[in-house]
């Protein structure tokens, strides 16, 4: 081992480059004397001139420093980079003989001749070595089908045909591209497309597919783990462009394919300079920054050049928990932690006060709506007070911006969680204008995997063995994922202007009963076979649909292919401020009816008509797959 390190070191390579120089520079003479004896008078010029030669090619060879490459990773770049080398001391090796006698006594052929042959003795040697360590390893590994034949898939079969003891062993390509049936990558044929996999898996006796496409949408994902189900065989992906950009994986990391991965959620462009420009050097504070969309809007601010980072939240491991991931991956950043809640006056503003933030999101909130219905007080107190506390807070202390992060479910109402969601909306509304805080709102619906949803209930499930309950067959919501809502939470805080409900566009609605069918799908087993699924019926509060607009908030399109305007409905402040005031004091006697009957004057469309709900799933049945919002946004676009 002590003798491969030598020779693995800078110092040996270079020592070996200088080697090279005079067998490339006697050679030269020996090729131009037709390998025979070399004339006595051009050896002894051979020999009187070697040290110079040496002396400049050697410089040229420090200059590109080649003595730094890796012999076992050597590739065309290296190559370039020797060729680079090699021409730079020739070039200054015929200029200097040029002028110093014409040639009179080195034949001109000589430093052609020499260049070609430094070439092969310097790049032969690497290459060599490159190659005998990426000889065919042996069968050790499972066999494994790689789906694509692009870039990602070069180098994941190239990384995995040089290790010593590999998990996994390509057999076969296959790849949609016409093209490229019957070529080879790194001797692995692609023998056909991705509609070949089933039978390609049982033909070559395959353990495993990897698929190896990062750039693959959802619709392609799902054709290809459909067709990897077909085939029985277990399936493992490279990550997504998505995942790639956000630094949270490595470029050759193979994984699980997520439910995620299925969901027909097109990528969001944004527009980074106005987000930048708006954020840089302010001091930024999020409420409920411990929770699933706190805490991944607290890491995506971190990212951005903020001056601060100010984290407000009730539940003390949260605070923990967000405060020590920041820490350790934004070391430079400065952040303030606060405990408090929301409904806390003194709290609130001695944080505002102390903190002297510039933008506020506020992203505290109660959620899980059917226990919400059961704890309308609780409800009613953290999502409409804690909102109001904040807001005026904001107001006090002339804070720049107050972002709300709202929810489909404050779109006609039929539980308390939406209701007060809603009533908190208004609030805001009401409040822009009366100082010099611009509030400004963002909707959208269920976020995947965030905490109570209904994802992470359904992997618990799963591992359990069953059954998954899912409420109604015919149940669908809109879906995205956490750091997509966050990046367009960024993206509305950069382009409001005060008093605005931004709508996140949210693709297609997704039925759960498919969610739960594709999740078990991806553990392994089969739905009703393995794993039962068990219709329950809908919980208090809920809907067959969600909608993501009232009918009077005439939505409209922005400069974002993701972000919908929806025009607000007008709110009278002092109403609204008096039935706040109301709805405190019913909080503090505990009255739960009186704050349920000053929530249903303040938000009037909050319904809970069990009716009303009965027709609206027949009127779903009955519906076409295209949503109702998508069909809007295509016309806007």
């Amino acid at each position: 081992m002590k003798i491969l390190n030598i020779l693995r070191s800078p110092a040996f390579i270079f020592l070996h480059d200088l080697a090279m120089i005079p067998t490339a520079w006697l050679g030269a003479y020996w090729i131009h004397a037709n390998l025979e004896h070399i004339p006595l008078e051009q050896l002894s010029t051979a020999l009187l001139t070697l040290p110079w030669i040496i002396a400049a090619q050697g410089l040229a060879f420090r200059y590109f420093r080649l003595y730094l490459s890796v012999w076992r990773f050597v590739s065309l770049p290296d190559l370039i980079q020797i060729g680079k080398a090699i021409l730079t001391g020739t070039l200054a090796i015929t200029l200097g003989f040029y002028f110093y006698d014409h040639f009179t006594h080195v034949p001109r052929s000589v430093p052609l001749t020499y260049s070609m042959l430094l070439l092969i003795l310097i790049g032969g040697p690497r290459f060599f070595f490159r190659a005998w360590k990426d000889r065919t390893p042996t069968s050790q590994g499972q066999r494994a089908l790689v789906v694509g034949a692009g870039k990602a898939a070069e180098m994941l079969i190239r990384d995995l045909l040089q290790e010593k003891h590999p998990e996994y062993r390509p057999v076969v390509l296959v790849d949609d591209d016409r093209r490229k049936k019957g070529r080879e990558i790194h001797g692995i044929r692609i023998a056909g497309n991705c509609r070949k996999i089933p039978h390609l898996v049982k033909k070559h006796h395959i353990d495993t597919v990897l698929i190896a496409i990062p750039s693959a949408d959802e619709k392609q994902m799902r054709r290809i783990v459909e067709l990897c189900e077909q085939s029985n065989a277990p399936f493992l992906t490279l990550p997504s462009l998505k995942e790639l950009l956000h630094d949270r994986v490595s470029t050759h990391e193979l994984r699980d394919v997520y439910i995620e991965d299925l969901l027909e959620r097109e990528a969001a462009s944004l527009d980074w300079e106005s987000i930048r420009k708006r954020l840089q050097n302010k001091v930024v504070m999020v409420t409920g920054g411990g929770g699933s969309i706190g805490s991944e809007l607290c890491q995506q601010l971190a990212r951005l050049p903020i001056k601060k980072l100010v984290v407000f939240e009730c539940c003390e491991y949260n605070l923990y928990r967000i405060d020590r991931l920041i820490k350790q991956k934004f070391p430079d950043l400065e952040l303030v932690p606060f405990l408090g809640n929301t409904t806390d006056a003194a709290a609130v503003q001695h944080a505002v006060n102390l903190a002297k933030p510039q933008i506020i999101f506020h992203a505290a909130a109660y959620k899980h709506v059917p226990m919400l219905e059961k704890q309308a007080r609780e409800a009613i107190h953290n999502n409409i007070i804690g909102t109001h506390t904040v807001a005026k807070a904001a107001l006090a202390f002339q804070v720049e911006e107050f972002v709300l992060i709202s929810t489909d479910k404050a779109v006609n109402p039929c539980n308390v969680m939406g209701a007060s969601k809603r009533a908190a909306e208004m609030v805001c509304q009401s409040l822009n204008g009366a100082g010099l805080t611009r509030f400004i709102t963002v909707r959208f619906g269920n976020v995947l995997d965030s905490a109570g949803s209904v994802v992470p209930l359904f992997r618990e499930q799963i591992q359990a063995g069953g059954p998954v309950t899912v409420t109604d067959p015919e149940v669908s919501r809109y879906f995205m994922t956490i750091p997509e809502a966050c990046l367009l939470i960024l993206q509305a805080a950069a382009v409001g202007r005060g008093g605005e409900i931004f709508m996140l566009d949210m693709g297609e609605p997704v039925k759960i009963r498919y969610l739960a069918e594709q999740m078990i799908r991806l553990s392994g087993k089969r739905p009703n076979v393995d794993i039962k699924i068990d219709y329950i019926g809908l919980r208090p509060g809920e809907k067959i649909t969600e909608e993501l607009f009232h009918e009077q908030e005439n939505l409209t399109s922005t400069s974002h292919n993701k972000l919908l305007l929806a025009h607000s409905r007008t709110c009278d402040r002092k109403i609204i401020e008096k039935l706040v005031q109301k709805i405190q004091e019913a909080c503090q006697q505990y009255d739960e009816t009186q704050a349920l009957s000053l929530l249903q004057t303040l938000v009037p469309e909050y319904h809970q008509d069990t009716d009303a709900i009965a027709k609206q799933r027949q009127s779903s049945i009955n519906q076409q797959p295209d949503s109702k919002v998508h069909q809007l946004h295509l016309g806007l676009k």
